[in-house]
């Protein structure tokens, strides 16, 4: 019997036999895909290949690539229906065809996996009449190939628009004993005894948005073969939950719930529930995904509280997620590293997000059960939009939750009312944000179909090039003149376009007949280098033989930080851990910034620490030096790579003393050895997102305009102190200390006042309607005093209402008390203080007892006040 871990290498092997080149498993976070949020096929990593917009490193590709589906999420838990999946997939681009790919497939299945031809069924789109020519030529009866329409027979876009075409299905029939019986019991049947294990797309077309289909130059083919179901073929089970990827996962959970699985199928699907979403948020996780409220955040935010749930139903009430996701990654960490490399990350987001959801979990399931049964008693059958948006903003049910949990108890939910309700939380929230997006890059009025701009600046600051196209206001043009800006681009150049992070350069393009200001460069595809700037002197032409002359010293400052960058990532990994992954930066002349994944905010401790690291790599003045090989080469031996970047065959490798401390796939301008970044400092440290940090630090000439800068601000606070910089700290604190005294007796003389006045009002309270009123403006006070005065006259007229209205800081403030005994008539003080308060144009609130609130317009707190009295 084949393990999974034999049958994913002998689908590759067998591939690769028939010339196919393995390409690496790309992410579950899409690269540059607009209409993707997860990587949902194995095609998704060869649809450029298939449009036409990258050129493939061969025509013949086979993968196992990581995918993740959420369109089956609520039917996770049966047989076959997963979330997370590995799919491995063979895949032709304009190579060869239908013929082909049937032929591989029964060799495949029949000879390598050794399944029985009897056992195998093959199903066809209605009219395709080639492709059931092609399975009656392997051998499989004409009785056993079936042909099917649309729904089940072609294959749609990997999101809303891209390749797509009819299909073929290979089945595999577990015989009649596990069927329904039926004489109509065939392939696509629901009952169980069939089970799709391969899915031969021939891709013929190219689908865009509206859903038009237009024929694509060649044809290509994309297959994809689930490694859960077919591993469950090979290993005899009906269920891949039985199968080696699942069955450790199902011995955990029964471990920590203390249930048996086979036991009942109400536990086991809560099992296969638990073990199948930890196993996926483990991989998502190691992609960079993190819990969020919107997209893929939302998605793993959505499968985590899910589980979550699902655990509360074995008796799980502490958090234990995490502890099957160990497994998982124990188990599947020798063929994904990523896994095992940030470990520490997965676990300490599951445990943080599971800990947070935890604390509202028992609070929100009662209060929906509350909602369930008032919907009962009114005869209802659906939850309104707005519960299930408090349920949603309140205590973090995701609507599908809601929807899912209802559903079980015969509920509906008003998912419109919902989106309205979601509607105007956004609206609000985005009020104060509003903004423009900028596009990238653009159309820069490009002549003819370009080259890549060979790029040299690696080498050299300066070189002699050709003029091959130039565009003033993206329009094409022969010549540029004196005062014009324009877009011009070069055969061959040293100036680096903006790309990576790393800011374009500036500098000058000289011509015998005019002179190119250069005011940044950026990069457009196919890796076309654009100068943009302005034309200073004469004149300029396409075909021009000109010097590209690079600004050098801002290209140096560019260089040290970049540098720097890979050297506090290498830091970042040696203080907080390998889970540190670089999610985004910007690497400018003056400073640089460096976004990546880590959950809290970093220590002084460990700010100093890093900072320590990267200086003492500097003074040891390391080689700086680029590698090109091979990408499986250059990720076996340690170099890091972007999780969201595609790369080529052949990378750059960017590495750092010798053996390499740090290496990186790298296109960037550097510096040739550490010592010349001369200095490093991180200059802040903060937050941009759930699980992400930003770091802004600055280097060389830089970190000495920052020093200058503070140690001229210390040298004038000294002489403001009248003290000597050295002294100056000391100075500052002894005066901290007696403005803090001073606070002190200020406060206490202030309350002293504060009672003094309490007492006289004591004399001011009025009875209306058998009730002690009490209502005052009193001298400025801040509102702790208030409170204070409010106790004092509560505890004297043991039942009374007392509203009392101060001027603070230019503007008008309220406090409102009610007595235990009149709250329990009705009165509120919230209600009280938030009428008062609105007639000087404010607002506020509070608890029934006591409330406070605060106005805009002091002129009208005599006017606020007198209300009182006609409110009670």
């Amino acid at each position: 019997m084949m393990t999974s871990d034999q049958v994913r290498k002998a689908f590759l092997d067998f591939f690769k036999e028939k010339g196919h080149k393995i390409i690496p498993s790309s992410p579950l976070i899409p690269r540059g895909d607009p209409t993707l949020l997860l990587t949902s096929a194995g095609m998704v990593q060869v649809k450029p290949y298939f449009l036409g917009e990258e050129v493939p490193p061969s025509p013949r590709l086979a993968s196992c690539q990581k995918c993740f589906r959420t369109s089956d999420l609520t039917e996770v838990g049966d047989a076959g229906h997963l979330t997370f999946f590995e799919m491995l997939g063979n895949f032709s681009v304009g190579d060869y065809f239908k013929r082909e790919a049937i032929g591989w497939a029964w060799e495949f299945v029949t000879e390598r996996l050794k399944l029985k031809p009897e056992r195998l069924w093959a199903t066809i789109f209605l009219d395709d009449d080639e492709s059931f020519g092609y399975w009656r030529e392997v051998g499989v009866p004409e009785e056993r190939i079936l042909r099917f329409g649309e729904e089940d027979n072609y294959w749609g876009p990997a999101g809303d628009s891209g390749p797509c075409g009819p299909c073929s299905e290979l089945h595999y029939d577990f015989g009649e004993e596990f069927g329904c019986g039926k004489s109509s019991c065939r392939p696509n049947c629901a009952c169980g005894r069939f089970s799709e294990i391969w899915n031969l797309v021939f891709t013929q077309y190219d689908q865009d948005r509206e859903g038009n289909r237009s024929l694509l130059a060649k044809p290509n083919i994309d297959t994809g073969m689930g490694l859960e179901r077919t591993a469950a073929v090979i290993q005899g089970k009906t269920n891949v939950y039985d199968t080696d990827l699942f069955v450790p996962l199902i011995d955990k959970i029964a471990g920590l719930s203390g249930r048996k699985y086979g036991a009942d199928e109400a536990t086991d699907n809560a099992m296969r529930v638990v073990v199948e979403h930890s196993r996926g948020i483990a991989f998502l996780i190691a992609d960079g995904v993190l819990p969020g409220n919107e997209g893929r955040g939302y998605v793993l935010r959505r499968v985590l509280r899910r589980t979550s749930l699902f655990g509360r139903r074995l008796g799980l009430e502490k958090p234990f997620i995490d502890n099957i996701a160990e497994v998982a990654i124990e188990l599947m960490g020798h063929v994904y590293p990523e896994l095992k490399q940030r470990r520490d990350f997965i676990l300490q987001v599951i445990e943080d997000e599971e800990t947070r959801f935890g604390a509202t979990l028992s609070t929100g399931l009662e209060l929906l059960d509350d909602i369930v049964a008032e919907a009962a008693r009114t005869g209802k059958k659906e939850i309104s939009g707005e519960r299930a948006f408090k349920l949603y903003d309140t205590y973090g049910f995701p609507v599908e939750l809601t929807r899912e949990i209802a559903a079980d108890r015969g509920f509906s939910v008003d998912l419109d009312g919902f989106e309205n309700e979601m509607g105007r939380q956004k609206e609000k929230a985005h009020a104060a944000h509003k903004f423009k997006v900028k596009a990238g890059g653009g159309e820069v009025g490009a002549q003819g179909n370009l080259e890549p701009t060979s790029f040299v600046g690696h080498g050299s600051l300066s070189f002699k090039s050709k003029i091959v196209s130039l565009a003033v206001a993206n329009k094409p043009a022969d010549k540029i003149e004196k005062g014009q800006e324009a877009n011009l681009i070069l055969e061959c150049t040293p100036f680096y376009g903006e790309m990576g992070g790393q800011v374009g350069d500036t500098g000058q393009i000289r011509g015998h007949d005019g002179l190119f200001e250069v005011i940044n460069t950026i990069q457009v595809p196919p890796g076309i280098i654009v100068h943009q700037g302005k034309v200073v002197e004469g004149s300029l032409s396409v075909g021009d033989e000109v010097e590209a002359v690079v600004e050098t010293e801002r290209r140096l400052d560019i260089a040290r930080n970049h540098t720097a960058t890979h050297l506090l990532q290498m830091a970042l990994r040696r203080v907080l851990g390998e889970h540190i992954q670089q999610r985004g930066s910007l690497v400018a002349p003056h400073r640089l910034r460096f976004d990546f994944s880590h959950l809290r905010a970093l220590s002084a401790k460990q700010i100093a620490g890093v900072n320590r690291i990267v200086n003492e790599q500097i003074r040891r003045n390391l080689r700086v030096y680029d590698e090109e090989i091979p990408y499986k080469e250059a990720i076996e031996a340690g170099a890091i790579a972007l999780f969201d970047e595609k790369y080529g065959d052949t990378v750059r490798v960017l590495k750092i003393g010798e053996p390499f401390i740090s290496a990186e796939l790298c296109g960037g301008t550097h510096v040739s050895a550490t010592g010349e970044i001369g200095l490093f400092h991180i200059i802040s440290e903060s937050s941009i997102g759930s699980g992400l940090r930003r770091i802004e630090a600055v280097t060389g000439r830089g970190a000495e305009q920052y020093f200058d800068e503070r140690l001229t601000d210390l040298e004038r606070i000294a002489k403001t102190l009248g003290s000597s910089p050295e002294e100056a700290r000391d100075k500052v604190s002894g005066l901290a200390g007696e403005l803090e005294q001073e606070r002190k007796q200020r406060l206490a003389l202030e309350r002293e006042l504060a009672k003094k006045t309490a007492e006289s009002l004591l004399a001011q309270a009025e009875v209306i309607k058998g009730i002690n009123v009490l209502v005052a403006k009193v001298p400025s006070s801040r509102l702790e005093i208030l409170r204070e005065m409010s106790d004092f006259l509560r505890d004297r007229l043991l039942s009374a209402i007392v509203v009392l209205g101060t001027v603070y800081e230019d503007k008008p403030a309220f406090l409102a008390a009610v007595t235990p005994d009149l709250v329990a008539k009705g009165y509120d003080a919230g209600k009280i203080v938030k009428q008062v308060a609105a007639v000087t144009g404010g607002g506020g609130g509070g608890r029934p007892n006591l409330a406070q609130a605060g106005g805009r317009d002091k002129k009208k707190l005599d006017q606020a006040l007198k209300l009182v009295k006609s409110l009670i």
